[in-house]
């Protein structure tokens, strides 16, 4: 089984694909001035529930974030939780 995980600009989100199928994304809007990515969707397609695709797509998203230079907001339930667990990202939030 392969991972591949996507930073789909054009759809403005981050994609993890599983044996080249899609398996979930975390969607985002994007302000420049301030550099602010609101994160407002994670998916996760119900076949891929329960292996930790939802939290491998939120790192990603918040690495990206962070070496781009954004600051973060958390909309979504799920990157709020993930944040509140993962304390070395709670310099993002803005």
């Amino acid at each position: 089984m392969t991972t591949r995980l996507e930073h789909n600009v054009a759809d403005t989100r981050f994609e993890i694909y599983i044996d080249d199928t899609l398996a979930g994304y975390a969607d985002y809007a994007e302000r420049e001035d301030p550099k602010v990515r609101d994160f407002h969707h994670t998916m996760t397609f119900p076949e891929f529930r329960g292996r930790g695709v939802a939290a491998q797509v939120v790192e990603y998203a918040l690495d990206d974030s962070r070496e781009s230079g954004f600051s973060v907001i958390p909309t979504c339930w799920y990157v709020e939780k993930y944040i509140a667990e993962h304390r070395e990202y709670a310099d993002l939030v803005s």
